[in-house]
């Protein structure tokens, strides 16, 4: 009896023994079953890299897989160049869609880094201005998409230009913007602040002089450069250096740093030629200043309607990526579509498609809305997306960049800059001479002579030297 019920037992143990690795077997296989099937469906998404420092692209990313469940996007947020081409010369983690300025982007046409997307895009030559457009051309060939634009304008606090006696809707030619500064200087107002940092600004102005120091042949390995003979860029030289040497323009303040905002902010510097992306920025910047300020359009050599681009970027897709079709659906979208255009739009940038340009609901906008999504009055009424819409017809095309053009601009501050350091220093010694002849104790020691001039001039020429000496060194073929 003891010992049916021990085997009953046993048999019983042994019984459920081989249930339990039934189930188990099961379970197990159930497992693999939907890992294989997840892992599918995630190997059946096309997986894209984004590299962008737009401030919409996280939104514009979330729309787009919405509506293109096939798609998955991660973005990396930089505007590091230096982060692309170590990527780029690493050969792994490069993105698929990478944003580029337009200054930039024929350095990574040239090299072979950009996919031609000319076949891509036909019809598009209708989409967008002349001045984004041609911008994103190299030969005729294209590289990217226009994602927004930056039409040069001139942005002025109209109530300090009336406490000088200026009307600055006068102000139509450098003669102009002169005599308005010497008026500005006289109640202790400098019209506008350039330290020598920035050399979008001095391209800029240059284009806008009709200056086209800059040439690059059709397979990109041909390059010329004649800052020093362009006429353009002898004339914004000269006129430049005429508002330095005289003191109308504050060359101790670098553009956004925190004594530049406090400036303009308290009304000490009373305008900015700046890209169409400005506004935003202003309102983030000196926000106690709104409804002081207008804009207009810039003041030319001789009142000539015409302008440049300052700033201002577009999508292109390196040569290294693995998915060029979905990459370009991606662009298409963000660029094109109105529904992504619309996103950029609001979330503060300037578009670069005609449409937009030319809606009422953009022409007629009288507010800029901060960050907390509250509608400011910042130009005191004025439509001034009108007036921005404006100038971005007026650019001219056929200003070419270097395909070198990130080491360009970082070599103008040891160059050109050069002149602006020794300006300060001897507007600082003037300074202080005028108050000991005047029979008052400067505050501070008596700054030093700073010896020989440094000209804007000799700055260009010794740029020019090394822009043609590291082209040289990266194999291009120099021409005179």
């Amino acid at each position: 009896m003891g010992s049916r019920l021990v085997t009953k037992r046993f048999g019983e143990n042994r019984t459920v023994s081989n249930w339990a690795k039934r189930v188990l077997s099961l379970a197990a296989a159930l497992t693999m079953t939907i890992a294989v099937a997840a892992c599918g469906n995630a190997d059946s998404r096309t997986v894209l890299t984004v590299w962008s420092w737009e401030p919409s692209m996280k939104t514009l990313i979330e729309n787009f897989e919405h509506e293109n469940p096939d798609i998955v996007i991660k973005q990396v947020s930089t505007a590091s160049y230096d982060k692309l081409n170590s990527a780029i010369q690493d050969g792994y983690n490069t993105p698929d869609v990478v944003q580029l300025e337009y200054y930039a982007l024929p350095q990574y046409a040239v090299s072979g880094q950009l996919v031609d997307l000319t076949d891509r895009t036909a019809g598009y030559d209708d989409v967008f201005t002349p001045g984004t457009w041609a911008s994103v051309q190299l030969d005729g060939d294209v590289y990217g998409v226009p994602m927004d634009s930056g039409p040069m304008a001139f942005f002025y606090n109209k109530d300090v230009f009336e406490q000088a006696g200026v009307d600055p809707t006068t102000i139509k030619t450098w003669a102009d913007y002169y005599n308005a500064a010497k008026k500005l200087k006289q109640i202790g107002v400098y019209i506008t602040a350039d330290s020598g940092s920035d050399a979008s600004f001095y391209e800029s102005m240059i284009w806008l002089a009709g200056g086209r120091p800059f040439s690059t042949s059709h397979d990109g390995k041909e390059v010329s450069i004649n800052l020093n003979k362009d006429e353009g860029t002898m004339t914004f030289t000269e006129f430049w250096q005429k508002m330095i040497d005289e003191g109308l323009v504050d060359t101790t303040l670098t553009t956004w740093s925190d004594g530049w905002k406090e400036a303009v902010g308290n009304g000490e510097i009373a305008s900015l030629f700046a890209g169409a992306w400005m506004p935003s920025l202003l309102l983030a910047d000196v926000p106690a200043s709104a409804g002081l300020w207008r804009v207009g359009q810039m003041p030319t050599e001789n009142g000539e309607a015409t302008n440049a681009e300052n700033g201002g970027s577009a999508l292109g897709i390196l040569t290294t990526s693995r998915v060029p079709d979905a990459a370009f659906r991606f662009i298409r979208y963000v660029c094109k579509s109105q529904e992504g255009i619309n996103t950029r739009v609001d979330g503060g940038a300037f578009p670069a498609d005609i449409q937009t340009l030319e809606s009422s609901d953009f022409l007629n906008r009288t507010t800029v809305t901060d960050e907390r999504g509250v509608a400011v009055n910042f130009f005191g009424g004025q439509k001034y997306n009108e007036v921005l819409a404006e100038a971005a017809k007026r650019v001219s095309t056929g200003y070419q960049y270097l395909p070198f053009e990130v080491y360009a601009r970082t070599d103008f501050k040891s160059t050109v800059g050069k002149a602006y350091t020794w300006a300060t220093a001897e507007n600082k010694y003037r300074d202080a001479l005028k108050l000991v002849e005047n029979g008052i104790k400067p505050e501070s020691s008596l700054p030093s002579e700073p010896g020989e001039e440094v000209t804007l001039k000799a700055g260009i020429a010794e740029w020019q030297a090394n822009l043609k000496e590291y082209g040289a060194n990266q194999g291009f073929t120099i021409e005179d």
